[in-house]
């Protein structure tokens, strides 16, 4: 028979279960049900998210409907115990969870000693905070040190006996007091297995890994996801989850015909307030962008510069812009974009080809070089600190460690160079001339427009191309491809065939193509803060700003 339960300190009814068949532990499932396993674990999740939200009468009617228990009875009342402070009850019934576990091939024993150690570290702390010196001691001499377990934090445990009050004990030990009962049940929660004591939230933590995989599968799921929270879910648990193609930014918003030549180049800033776009035109065009009213403007004309701006790269602080040229351009351009006023004009032989720039992390030292065989490590005064003879570079991303340099060579490879200790490595090879690189933020992913080939997604540590991604033309023009969104979850490249294509990073296939381009579209950028618009530059002399479709400016009739 079923046996009545016995109220908590709470005055709640304790809710007990049994993860193993029904009579193993007393549980006695009412004539007609016969549940599954997978049934049982299911009302059990049901039940402890029940009581999380505090319907205890409901969870109690449905464990008891059920003929099942929410956790193990000796579990239950371990948590009695603990939460009433009750440190020789709970020990006992530590003992007893022993026990039950003594066979059990799911527990490991030094998993046992941490259970055991949580428990005394908080009677320990408790008897200390309440003035009770030599009780303290004798669980310090007498249980804790004889379980040999974490030494370290033994012998720091034992220097809190110096504390002169409880505001100084909480302080050094870094301990909230009673409060932190919770956080020892949930330290042997972790240790126990779930037939005894389910982990907290199992059900919110079940559903927002559901969820999380349906937002991996969502082709155009590109939401911020806020700070890590296990138990959140962004979206509706009541339908399978798909965001719509009209909040991504596909759309095309505004068209930008300044520039008077091919527009090789574009690049957000990293606060995402202004864009740089680079052209044959000899200039820098610098635009101010509104992100209510997804519109562009334009700002001004960085001119002076004797030959194409093929590139463009903003320090991490957004203060200076490092501008490069074509194959035959010697020189760099350093623009100080808080007076925007040149900065430095950067030039050590006119036989030099400057056209691959980029930024270490501290912004106050970069890497330049070309396909003649020039690769230097410069001050943002322009002073040369290194320089490597012979490389011959396509392309250049710095890691975030502040000292090495991935560089794409014409040799096909990717190498690695450490200006720290001038030694250098292979990292990557492909069968084809790299064009373009760039990293994600996390500085875990290379991106490569590879002549002939496409955009080739590669992880630099493992060293292994991770994908190849289809559908675009690249012949041997430099296209330039990007990361996007605000997991940097999608690519983006232009095409030798006007158009601009998107991918997901888990996917081959494009899973938006945009036209609108006439010739072809030499680079993308995506907004590294709004992540709803790109921007597209395009040998037809134009920029094109894309986002969602409800910023679209209405239609002339």
């Amino acid at each position: 028979m079923h046996q009545p339960h016995q109220p908590c300190a709470n005055g709640a009814p304790p809710l007990h279960i049994n993860g193993d068949a029904p009579a193993s532990n007393g549980d006695v499932q009412p004539p007609g049900l016969r549940m599954s396993q997978t049934d049982q674990e299911i009302v059990r999740l049901i039940g402890q998210h029940l009581m999380s939200v505090g319907l205890e009468r409901s969870a109690a009617s449905l464990m008891e409907e059920s003929g099942l228990h929410l956790e193990h009875p000796a579990a239950a009342t371990f948590r009695q115990h603990v939460l009433a402070g009750d440190w020789v009850k709970a020990d006992h019934d530590l003992r007893a969870l022993h026990d039950l576990l003594r066979d059990s091939s799911s527990l490991e024993p030094h998993n046992l000693a941490e259970m055991k150690f949580a428990v005394l570290e908080q009677k320990y702390l408790e008897h200390l905070e309440a003035g009770r010196a030599l009780d303290a001691l004798h669980v310090l001499r007498n249980e804790l040190t004889p379980l040999q377990h974490d030494t370290a934090r033994v012998h720091r445990l034992s220097a809190l006996m110096m504390c002169a009050d409880a505001a100084e004990l909480r302080a050094r030990a870094a301990w909230p007091g009673p409060a932190s009962r919770q956080q020892v049940l949930l330290q042997v929660q972790q240790a126990l297995p779930p037939r005894l004591m389910m982990p907290p939230a199992r059900l919110r933590a079940l559903l927002a890994q559901a969820a999380a995989h349906q937002a991996a599968r969502c082709r155009f799921h590109a939401e911020p996801r806020g700070e890590p929270r296990p138990d959140h879910v962004p979206f509706t648990l009541l339908a399978d989850h798909h965001c719509s193609a009209d909040r991504f930014p596909i759309h095309s918003l505004q068209v930008l015909n300044e520039h008077c030549d091919e527009v090789w180049y574009c690049k957000w800033s990293p606060d995402g307030s202004k864009l740089a776009s680079g052209s044959k035109d000899n200039t820098v065009m610098i635009w101010d962008y509104d992100p209510v009213a997804k519109r562009l403007s334009f700002r001004k004309s960085l001119e002076g510069h004797s030959y194409g701006v093929s590139f463009v790269s903003w320090s991490p602080d957004g203060r200076y812009l490092l501008c490069a040229g074509p194959e035959d351009c010697p020189d760099l351009w350093i623009w100080n974009m808080q007076t925007e006023s040149l900065h430095l004009k950067m030039s050590h032989s006119q036989e030099d080809s400057l056209t691959a720039v980029a930024w270490h992390a501290s912004g106050d030292k970069f890497v330049c070089g070309g396909a003649r065989g020039q690769f230097y490590h410069c001050s943002l005064d322009g002073a040369l600190l290194n320089s490597w003879d012979g490389v011959r570079v396509n392309a250049l991303a710095c890691r975030s460690d502040g000292r090495t340099v991935l560089a794409a060579d014409t040799h096909y490879r990717v190498r690695a160079y450490d200006f720290g200790d001038l030694t250098d490595r292979n990292v990557l090879q492909e069968e084809h001339a790299v064009m373009a690189m760039s990293m994600n933020a996390a500085d875990t992913l290379v991106l490569l427009n590879v002549a002939n080939q496409g955009v080739h997604l590669w992880d630099p540590r493992a060293r292994s191309l991770v994908r190849r991604f289809r559908g675009l033309s690249q012949g041997h023009f430099t296209i330039h491809a990007a990361f996007g969104g605000a997991h940097q979850d999608f690519i983006a490249s232009g095409s030798e065939d006007n158009k601009v294509y998107i991918w997901h990073i888990n996917g081959e296939e494009p899973i938006a193509v945009m036209s609108g381009h006439t010739r072809c579209v030499n680079a993308v950028s995506w907004n590294p803060v709004h992540h709803d618009v790109l921007v597209s530059a395009s040998d037809d002399y134009s920029l094109r700003l894309w986002g969602p479709r409800h910023a679209q400016p209405p239609q002339q009739p």
